[in-house]
């Protein structure tokens, strides 16, 4: 039943992201129903203005009731919320994960401003695990 929910509600999703995608964000690619590309343009009058960003979604069976792994790839904004490798660190895409969540409705993907709210050196941001050794990041 799981694989038959992911397939309705990514092919909702898929539906909305190109008939009406947030401004400055566009899907890129989808080599198939469980990976997607999403481009986000810097926001202007920023450190990233003129950049492109490439979130890579990749949804598990599971999803909705998972979350969707998200990482920028290739072009990795300097931010204090993510890793040099790409991933992301916000606590929506892994504890606290909602099923009402979207695309759309993850940061980086639904708000180009995301990757302009580095007010600090993301060397200043100071790294720890939780008990369960879940990287969470603090400014």
């Amino acid at each position: 039943m799981s694989l038959a929910l992911r397939t309705k509600r990514l092919m909702r999703e898929y539906r909305h992201m190109t008939a009406d995608p947030p401004p400055q964000v566009r899907l890129q690619s989808h080599e198939n129903l469980g990976k997607w590309e999403v481009v986000i343009q810097g926001a202007t009058e920023t450190l990233y203005a003129g950049e492109n960003f490439t979130l890579q979604f990749t949804f598990p069976e599971a999803y909705p009731l998972e979350a969707a792994e998200v990482v920028f790839v290739n072009n990795v904004p300097v931010h204090p919320h993510v890793y040099s490798n790409g991933h992301i660190c916000l606590s929506i895409l892994y504890q606290h994960w909602s099923p009402a969540l979207t695309v759309e409705t993850v940061p980086p993907a639904g708000d180009s401003n995301y990757v302009k709210q580095a007010k600090v050196s993301p060397k200043d941001a100071a790294w720890r695990f939780d008990g369960m050794f879940t990287p969470m990041c603090t400014l």
